[in-house]
This record gives C-alpha cells, sequence and structure tokens, in this order.
C-alpha cells in the first residue's frame, strides 16, 4: 500500500514538521529567536550574538519573516481577518471629559 501523507518541501528539502517547515523558510532554528526553556544567562547571550550576526548579514529577514507570518496567517486563519464595525448601543450619549452635567 503506498502512503496518501502530503509532502511539504522548502528549497528542497522535506519539513517534516512545523518547526521544520519555519526552518526551512527562514533558513534559521526557530530557537535561535524564541530561545529554549531553561538556557542560561551565558547561552542567551552566545544566542543573542548569533542572531544579531544573522540580521546584521541580512537586514531583510525581518520583512521577509514579517510577510511569511502574513501569508500563513492569510491562508490557514482568514477568519481573523473579516473586521466587523460594532454598532453603539441606541439611547447612550457619549459624555465627553469636563464637560458639565
Amino acid at each position: 500500500m503506498s502512503s496518501s501523507r502530503l509532502r511539504t518541501f522548502v528549497a528542497g528539502h522535506e519539513a517534516l514538521s512545523t518547526n521544520d517547515f519555519v526552518e526551512l523558510a527562514l533558513g534559521t532554528p526557530v530557537e535561535l529567536w524564541l530561545g529554549v526553556e531553561g538556557e542560561s544567562e551565558m547561552e542567551r547571550a552566545a544566542r543573542m550574538d548569533a542572531a544579531r550576526d544573522i540580521l546584521a548579514d541580512n537586514p531583510d529577514l525581518p520583512d521577509a519573516v514579517s510577510r511569511i507570518a502574513a501569508e500563513a496567517i492569510e491562508a490557514y486563519a482568514p477568519e481573523l481577518f473579516n473586521v466587523v464595525p460594532l454598532a453603539r448601543p441606541a439611547g447612550r450619549r457619549s459624555v465627553r471629559k469636563g464637560a458639565a452635567a
């Protein structure tokens, strides 16, 4: 029997998990930016130094990350963009600060 599993590739590499997909899309591990639970101050400082070096070498990375995140949200959670204005309740007057009652 053949597997009907959908396979996802990014830049020629198969993403086996969500973290793999994000890492392949960004070119860096997610932990570099978010840290890991229980990291020491020395580990954090080294991680932040590495992140600064990557950003210095690739100043367009924040824009690319923002674009990828927006595209993912738009594709997988379009209801987040469905904005409906709320109507004001009838009969309520707005009160301005400092106005005499």
